[in-house]
């Protein structure tokens, strides 16, 4: 059992990507030659193809307008506080649904710009959050 577990486990984990993963390595090191890469650490490689993982989220709050809000009142004050507390991916989904991105970097948020609108909803409790990706605009209900 054990030398079908192990021979298992080298096929899917090894033997079944093998072609896929030469191609990918192939096309990998024909637009990244590894004189390149070489010298950079594993941590700072993947930074480089990535980008910045953690975000100063108080940058995308500063550039933030509002409609039919002012910056401090309790429901913008509420959404911040919350926003802050979320994990970083959770954020990142939020600002995917306002901005229809699907990554975005560190300058992207410094020049990023969306807008916070009342929908002005009869009853805003039974309205949830959404948004508009094209113009940038996420209607919060009080």
């Amino acid at each position: 059992r054990k030398e079908y577990v192990d021979l298992y486990v080298n096929y899917v984990f090894n033997e079944s990507i093998q072609k896929p993963f030469e191609d990918f390595m192939r096309g990998f090191l024909r637009g990244c030659p590894t004189t390149y890469w070489k010298m950079f650490f594993p941590g700072e490689l993947q930074t480089i193809l990535e980008g910045h993982t953690k975000f100063d989220w108080h940058l995308l709050e500063k550039n933030v307008r509002y409609s039919c809000y002012k910056k401090r009142d309790q429901t913008i004050r509420n959404f911040w506080a919350v926003f802050h507390k979320l994990p970083e991916e959770k954020k990142k989904m939020l600002l995917g649904n306002i901005s229809g991105l699907l990554s975005f970097s560190q300058p992207f948020l410094e020049h990023f710009w969306f807008c916070i609108v009342d929908p002005l909803e009869e009853n805003p409790d039974e309205v949830c959050l959404s948004a508009n990706t094209c113009s940038h605009i996420l209607f919060l209900p009080r």
